[in-house]
């Protein structure tokens, strides 16, 4: 018999890729399914971006990369995020992987081993705890509560802190919530922080440039007394519609970039040529087709907020960023898991429940707004005959 490595039975799984299968399957068998599980824009990668990559290729670029990734790459991403957040970014500095998920292992397998803490958001991105409990570290939960609009308390953080805390990881806007952090919540963060000066972290900003209602976005970047610990996480996936592609990046700090790199020269040798000059293409490119994209979620957000409230049952706080609702489901008696599987079985939507971001999201159901104004109304009508 095959004996397999005792830390995989530690290594979790992203339950909504096991809803989108469920979901193809029964549409295999006819029946109707509007997704509102799985986090992906329903739109096209803008043109223009996928020209670049379709010219890389005739031009040649079909051999390797440099290990962090190409150097124009590099300082594009340098220059976007001086327009972006105002902060000055060494290109070396800059590793560029095949998606976020990446950084992600990375960053908790630096710090991550027995006898180590490492902090996460619950509800949070299933990956954090399954790679932190993968690590043989300790995971400890930064609970997000719906009565703060699922932002992270600062001073609750701070005072998680102890003498085996490696890392935290922070995600605004988030997921499966869409909670925002105000600046005032970072600020403090940031103070608090300059009395554990070993303790790094992992900003992922991924949904950096969808905000709504006026909120804005804070990067860790942008505060100089961390930026030798913080480990910024972003990419092209959502902004550009770009998810199959698989392409993120990380700004490290520089006594750890050389570390990432070569883990990435460990894991993937490098990213694929094309796709880096894709990337390339979108960050120099225009940019209207982002702005029209978190135009339509901010219309779509609204619409979905607005229905799931008229559930009997359902209660839906305001989802400041993303593309994600989070609604409290306490109020119709069901569990997370079984709500999610009786929608999609019985009425033909497909969500995913809040335990499968964490144990604090028992009591919740996430739904993707990646879809249309017309399915969303149809999937609230069907939910509502449902139940």
């Amino acid at each position: 018999m095959l004996q397999l490595a005792s830390n995989l039975k530690r290594l979790g799984t992203e339950t909504a890729f096991e809803v989108l299968a469920r979901a193809a399957a029964l549409e295999a068998q006819g029946k109707s399914i509007i997704n509102l599980g799985i986090g992906q824009p329903d739109f096209k990668t803008p043109p223009h971006i996928v020209e670049a990559a379709i010219k890389a290729l005739r031009d040649g670029h079909h051999g390797y990369t440099p290990a962090n990734g190409i150097l124009p790459l590099r300082e594009a991403v340098a220059a976007d995020l001086h327009r972006r957040h105002g902060v000055e970014v060494d290109p070396d500095n800059v590793v560029v992987v095949p998606g976020g998920k990446v950084t992600m292992f990375f960053a908790i397998l630096m710090f991550g081993e027995p006898g180590a803490e490492i902090m996460y958001p619950d509800p949070g991105f299933p990956i954090y705890k399954s790679v932190i409990d993968y690590s043989g570290a300790k995971a400890v939960p930064i609970v997000l509560r719906e009565d703060k609009e699922f932002a992270f308390s600062a001073a609750e953080v701070l005072a998680q802190i102890g003498p085996r805390t490696r890392l935290i990881i922070i995600n605004s806007p988030a997921n499966p919530t869409g909670g925002t952090v105000p600046r005032a919540e970072w600020d403090k963060l940031a103070e608090g922080l300059a009395r554990h000066p070993g303790v790094a972290i992992l900003s992922d900003e991924i949904y950096s440039q969808m905000l709504y209602g006026g909120r804005e976005h804070v990067s860790l970047l942008q505060y100089p007394q961390l930026r030798d610990r913080v480990i910024m996480l972003d990419g092209w996936s959502k902004t550009y519609a770009m998810t199959g592609w698989r392409l993120g990046f990380a700004v490290w700090p520089e006594k750890l970039a050389a570390t990432a790199t070569r883990l990435a020269v460990n894991c993937h040798s490098c990213v694929n040529a094309p796709t880096q000059f894709a990337g390339m293409a979108a960050l120099t490119g225009p940019q209207d087709m982002v702005g029209t994209m978190v135009s339509a979620f901010d219309e779509r957000r609204r619409v979905i907020v607005s229905e799931l409230n008229q559930i009997p049952g359902f209660r839906c706080v305001d989802p400041g960023g993303a593309f994600y609702a989070f609604p409290n489901i306490e109020g119709t008696g069901k569990t997370a898991r079984d709500l999610q599987n009786l929608l999609l079985e019985e009425a033909g939507v497909a969500t995913v429940a809040g335990t499968a971001f964490g144990d604090y999201g028992e009591g919740y159901i996430r739904f993707s707004y990646a879809n249309s104004v017309e399915n969303i109304r149809e999937a609230v009508k069907r939910i509502k005959n449902c139940l």
